[in-house]
């Protein structure tokens, strides 16, 4: 299996070789994956990071390529360069993307050929954010989008991937993945940091009182009481919680 890289903004992860199947997760630019199989017009892929299979469309990827910083924005506008001016596309590269910058010019990174994006809106590869809330915090009002791990959308699972993808930490995709994976808290009250995991959902305490998730319910990334959240949770979908465990522990 050899290794290859994402080369369009963000593409969507299939749970079958066809688009009218379930949207699972999705894949960022520059993450690294492995063809596991070659079907027609689409790949089987496994990625580098958490090793999450499924199928994306077959194109003409990267086969080599070393990231020297990463998108730290919610996402970052692509420019094009004609003559001495910079103009604005419609597109975009999102948070926690990898990119390699190939040319300086002005306060703007050339990542592909015309290719421009804005150096603030990048951090150094290695950067770590141990500021989780700056990081979730920036997804606010984001829709919330079932596969989705972007200010396009997002899910209740991607949220909280999202802050150890940037940092380059391993974290499973899925929240049934995510309850296993992470060690019970064992203190009684709820402290900054506390994951809490229902089934099929998660989200996280930003403080002692408040609690962010991405939630379907709303349709949105929303900040919530924390007891509220609980007992709303437990009313409307019958659901207790089942684990809390805390980001700082990973």
């Amino acid at each position: 299996m050899i290794n290859n890289f994402f080369n369009n903004s963000v593409g969507n992860i299939y749970s079958k070789p066809n688009s009218d199947s379930e949207v699972t997760s999705q894949i960022l630019y520059g993450e690294k994956f492995r063809i596991l199989q070659k079907k027609k017009n689409w790949v089987k892929i496994k990625t580098n990071y958490d090793s999450y299979v499924g199928y994306i469309k077959k194109e003409k990827f990267y086969g080599k390529f070393k990231p020297t910083n990463k998108i730290y924005k919610i996402k970052s506008r692509i420019f094009k360069k004609k003559g001495n001016k910079f103009f604005s596309t419609n597109n975009f590269l999102y948070f926690g993307s990898g990119i390699s910058f190939k040319k300086k010019d002005k306060n703007y990174f050339e990542f592909e050929k015309n290719k421009w994006i804005k150096k603030k809106d990048t951090k150094n590869i290695n950067h770590y954010e141990s500021n989780f809330n700056k990081i979730f915090k920036q997804f606010l009002n984001t829709k919330y989008l079932w596969g989705g791990k972007t200010s396009k959308g997002i899910d209740c699972s991607a949220l909280i991937q999202i802050y150890f993808y940037y940092n380059r930490l391993f974290f499973p995709r899925d929240s049934k993945d995510q309850m296993k994976y992470c060690k019970m808290r064992s203190k009684k009250k709820l402290v900054k940091g506390d994951i809490i995991f229902w089934k099929g959902h998660v989200g996280i305490c930003i403080n002692r009182s408040n609690f962010i998730h991405a939630y379907g319910p709303k349709k949105k990334v929303l900040k919530m009481s924390t007891k509220f959240t609980i007992d709303l949770i437990d009313r409307t979908a019958n659901l207790k919680v089942k684990k809390i465990s805390n980001i700082q522990k990973y």
